[in-house]
């Protein structure tokens, strides 16, 4: 019996159905939810991102010399989409499904493709820039369908 995999997340929660190909319906194989401790933790001193640069400060040097800058939910997304992947690659290896679907949020759908191994790209029978992580029961179910109707 075919089984598909369904993964529904955003940036912050990812839940993995398995979808038997006889009647459609899901059934949780597992729950994620991704922690911003380290950006909680940095909210209260300002700059998420770490170190903002180097201006003209107190020592009254004319030059402005700023870091690169790199946004910190970019790289908890990316790190995210990594623990993902992981899961759905160890599944297509060890053979227990035989397709992928994802529905994500945009940002997330990018995210996933570039840690999906070789073997797992090519089970993907679609992905969907679509954000169903509040829905669960039947809404969720008709919600999925109703993503992967032609």
């Amino acid at each position: 019996m075919a089984k598909t995999w369904i993964l529904i997340t955003d940036a912050e929660r990812a839940r993995c159905f398995e979808r038997h190909a006889s009647d459609h319906s899901l059934k949780e194989l597992v729950t994620f939810v991704h922690s911003h401790a380290s950006l909680q933790a940095k909210a209260g001193g300002g700059d998420l991102t770490g170190e903002a640069g180097k201006g003209h400060g107190r020592t009254g040097h004319a030059g402005t010399q700023f870091e690169p800058h790199t946004e910190a939910h970019a790289k908890e997304r990316a790190n995210f989409a990594g623990e993902l992947a992981d899961y759905l690659n160890k599944g297509v290896a060890e053979q227990r499904c035989q397709a992928l679907v994802m529905i994500a949020t945009s940002p997330m759908l990018g995210e996933l493709r570039t840690h999906l191994s070789r073997e797992s790209e090519k089970r993907v029978l679609t992905s969907i820039a679509s954000d169903l992580t509040h829905y669960s029961g039947h809404e969720l179910e008709k919600r999925v369908n109703d993503a992967l109707l032609p």
